[in-house]
């Protein structure tokens, strides 16, 4: 018989709250009492807690920090898929590639990896437009809060169905098809996953590096900041992209009601200005 989850009193909607906003920049508001009680149940009843207040001092406790991360990646949605909201795959391969087409090197940087569509969907369009250049070498940067999401990234192993929307030829191309055991799934090939580097980053705290991206995905996370957040956040992306550089956000987003050095292009594409000339303004 299935444990009953206790009752999620106020005060402690208000811990919870206030702790995954200081911690992670998530916006839990008023109403959101029922999605806390259930995506933290499992927690309650697997931890043997009696309470949400006992179950909130453990959180506060774990020097291992597992704890919070674990809360963290319940109360968020890992949603994701290949070459989601493709305009933007589109985009970079079209508009953003070709001026860096005599760079050595293209730093990309998709601050918000899941299980690792994204960053793989950066990677294999970009591959599929380069052909059999050798320049520029591409080197993605692929973060996420959750060190479970970032597991499964790393091994790169997707399911026949994962991979359905992709084109077939990349499939030959780029992955490797399952045999026995592995039947029905599908690998990226080693020497193209070497390229992405996947790392657990909080985008609250410092930045882990000073590279000088020349395009930046962070999408369909700031949904869930409140807007002194996703300002600061959007001001500390922007100074790691190189003049001329693209920042690429969610299109259920938008980065109109918040102040930013950025240059609008197209919906969810901003670009960094080339000159210093540009004053703080908000997006049109």
């Amino acid at each position: 018989m299935v444990a009953d989850i206790p009752e999620l009193k106020p005060r402690d909607f208000e811990l919870i709250r206030d702790l995954a906003y200081q911690k992670f920049g998530l916006d839990l508001r008023q109403g959101k009492e029922r999605l806390v009680s259930s995506r933290l149940g499992k927690h309650i009843r697997g931890g043997g807690f009696s309470s949400f207040d006992e179950y909130f001092r453990h959180v506060s406790s774990d020097s291992t920090g597992e704890a919070l991360t674990a809360m963290i990646d319940s109360l968020t949605t890992n949603h994701t898929s290949f070459l989601r909201e493709q305009q933007h795959f589109q985009f970079l391969t079209e508009t953003v590639l070709p001026v860096y087409l005599d760079r050595p090197k293209l730093d990309i940087w998709c601050a918000a990896s899941s299980t690792g569509e994204e960053p793989y969907s950066i990677l294999l369009s970009l591959c599929n437009e380069l052909g059999q250049r050798r320049t520029p070498d591409v080197c993605i940067r692929a973060s996420d809060i959750s060190t479970r999401v970032l597991a499964v990234a790393r091994k790169g192993i997707y399911s026949a169905e994962r991979v359905a929307e992709l084109p077939p030829a990349w499939l030959s191309r780029f992955f490797l098809r399952g045999e026995g055991r592995s039947q029905g799934f599908y690998r990226v090939k080693p020497d193209l996953a070497a390229k992405i580097d996947f790392r657990r980053v909080n985008l609250m705290d410092s930045f882990p590096d000073s590279v000088a991206y020349q395009a930046i995905f962070c999408r369909n996370v700031m949904i869930y900041f409140d807007q002194k957040t996703q300002e600061n956040l959007v001001n500390r992306l922007g100074a790691c992209l190189e003049p001329g550089g693209y920042l690429f956000v969610g299109h259920a987003e938008s980065l109109t009601a918040i102040r930013h050095d950025l240059q609008y292009v197209k919906p969810a594409v901003y670009q960094k200005p080339v000159s210093g000339s540009s004053i703080k303004r908000r997006a049109i």
